[in-house]
């Protein structure tokens, strides 16, 4: 049995993990995606690496200027540009889930593993169930940190009964952007000046980058595009991704004037139902305040950007300590991982 299980290997999860495990928790991390991120997210396709999901990084925040500046000094990160306001704008060479694996270093995360249900038994453990196999896994306190609809799925079943009313109200509450991403490679070097443009609010593109400038050594352009959250709302079904791809290639190239951009050597689409946070939890973590601990963490706690993921990782960490074994926890100091 583990003293904490995490569900969910995106920024948060891994920060509030890598708290409880460096100050001497037996946890574990399970996520149901193939590699650790969430939506920090790179895509790998005949060699090339394409950022489908966290765009950049800029230091808004004290925890997040922390890692920014770890990161750097361990060569994940590196300056990408300044933007008009002069904010450095960080990526890393080799894709942004790079900033995840750092972070999910000497963790022991299980990936593959789509939570099917929660149980609380006759001992007040806690017994989680995954898709496709009879193994279980049992802990003493959960943390559920991934998007608030996807925690009130796997929670609700629960009921009022374990559950205060209130707790799943707040999950309820909680609302998501949608966005659709495409990535686009093409063979033939371009002369191009910028490394990303954003869209007007009304356009079926929210921003594209030139995400081969990010990258070393590599002189041909691969792009990526991200979609409003309205056109996303409205395709998020879409039976054809292609079809989205395309049209969205055809918009980029009409409206920057580079007809090239229309004829990729190939490209990908990918959804994203839980994109951005644009109505938020204003609690940094939601405590379900059990005997046994239930505590929801993420970037929609107390804002939407990376800065709250990290704090409310840390916050829900500091919670589920609170009660369990009342340690000392390492605070930012965890970033220095080694």
């Amino acid at each position: 049995m583990f003293d904490v299980a995490v569900i969910g290997a995106g920024i948060a999860g891994l920060t509030c993990a890598q708290q409880l495990h460096q100050a001497g928790y037996n946890t574990v991390v399970v996520d149901k995606s193939r590699g650790v991120g969430g939506r920090a997210a790179t895509r790998r396709v005949n060699g090339i690496r394409a950022d489908h999901g966290l765009r950049y990084l800029e230091p808004n925040g004290d925890s997040l200027e922390q890692l920014i500046e770890v990161l750097r000094s361990r060569h994940i990160l590196q300056l990408w540009y300044e933007s008009e306001s002069n904010i450095p704008r960080y990526v890393a060479p080799d894709g942004m889930s790079a900033i995840a694996k750092f972070l999910a270093t000497n963790l022991n995360v299980e990936l593959n593993r789509r939570v099917e249900s929660i149980t609380l038994n006759n001992d007040n453990i806690w017994h989680l169930t995954f898709e496709a196999t009879s193994e279980t896994l049992t802990a003493s306190s959960v943390v559920v940190a991934i998007p608030a609809p996807q925690a009130l799925m796997l929670l609700e079943p629960l009921g009022e009964t374990i559950l205060p009313a209130t707790f799943l109200d707040s999950l309820r509450g909680v609302e998501f952007d949608p966005c659709l991403t495409a990535i686009a490679s093409y063979s033939t070097p371009k002369n191009l000046t910028w490394k990303d443009i954003s869209f007007p609010p009304h356009s079926d593109l929210s921003w594209i980058s030139l995400d081969s400038s990010k990258r070393i050594n590599s002189p041909s352009p691969v792009l990526v595009l991200h979609t409003s959250a309205d056109f996303a709302r409205t395709n998020l079904e879409a039976p054809d991704l292609n079809l989205i791809g395309q049209h969205l290639l055809s918009r980029a190239a009409a409206e920057l004037m580079l007809p090239w951009i229309d004829a990729p050597d190939w490209f990908q689409v990918h959804r994203w139902r839980y994109a951005f946070p644009s109505r938020p939890l204003s609690e940094i973590c939601l405590d379900s305040q059990l005997p046994q601990p239930l505590i929801c963490c993420g970037d929609w706690c107390g804002g939407n950007l990376v800065e709250s993921a990290l704090v409310s990782g840390m916050t829900a960490a500091s919670e589920i300590n609170r009660y369990l074994k009342q340690i000392p926890l390492p605070g930012t100091n965890f970033l220095h991982i080694g």
